[in-house]
């Protein structure tokens, strides 16, 4: 029987770090996003890494960016603020950064899969929408998964402020009302696919079955955002879709 030892890691040489999964949110300290599931933790104090940023490799290419050689950096390079081109949110650790092109990436960014597929929903990672965003119903930049029937597209950026934000509702012991205003947050979704199907008999079915689906869609996006969420966050934010 293989014994976890842990790893060394250079920001935190005294003590070893060890996989584990954990159902309670956390907040990186390599890269300082949230995090959950598989993680590299300290056993004797409180320090905490992705998955993706313990095991990051010097350097990679990423197939959006075909001129680019992304290195891995410790911290943001330079003085000025920088974003990740991926999801639009600060740059504060951890970060991939091409010399090159000045492109940065969350580690958790680069490493999104291209294509997410649950059986029923078809996913693809793209860098712009064409159509608008269901969440925040704008076009701005930053990758975003659509569907393959082009019916709903969603930002990553808009999945990880409503995933952050009912964990900070959940865990953080705030407005107990926040959960029920943050299911006004996608208002727009159930008429938008009254519209796509049209209103009249037999729609209703229609409807609600791509509402469900719409909501597995999220909740497959919440994996490949987090790596390995649990069931209860991930519907909890599938469920701001399907209301």
């Amino acid at each position: 029987m293989k014994i976890d030892k842990g790893i060394s890691h250079p920001i935190h040489p005294h003590h070893k770090l060890k996989l584990e999964y954990t159902e309670v949110p956390f907040n990186c300290d390599g890269c300082k996003e949230a995090g959950i599931g598989l993680k590299y933790k300290c056993q004797k104090c409180e320090f905490d890494l992705h998955k993706s940023c313990a095991m990051a490799p010097p350097s990679f290419t990423h197939k959006f960016y075909n001129k680019c050689v992304f290195q891995f950096l410790y911290r943001p390079p330079g003085e000025i603020r920088r974003y990740c081109d991926a999801c639009r949110k600060d740059v504060q650790g951890f970060v991939f950064h091409c010399r090159r092109c000045g492109f940065d990436l969350h580690p958790c960014c680069a490493n999104l899969p291209q294509v997410l597929e649950d059986g029923q929903c078809h996913l693809r990672l793209c860098t712009k929408l064409s159509s608008t965003c269901h969440s925040c119903g704008g076009k701005e930049p930053g990758w975003a998964y659509r569907s393959e029937c082009n019916t709903y597209n969603l930002h990553v950026s808009c999945v990880k402020e409503l995933l952050v934000e009912s964990w900070q509702a959940m865990y953080l012991n705030v407005d107990k009302n926040k959960l029920r205003e943050l299911q006004t947050r996608i208002p727009s979704l159930r008429g938008t696919l009254q519209n796509h199907h049209g209103g009249g008999r037999g729609g209703g079915g229609r409807v609600k079955k791509c509402c469900e689906i719409a909501g597995g869609a999220v909740r497959i996006i919440v994996s490949a955002i987090l790596g390995d969420p649990t069931a209860l966050i991930a519907a909890v934010i599938g469920g701001f879709i399907s209301r």
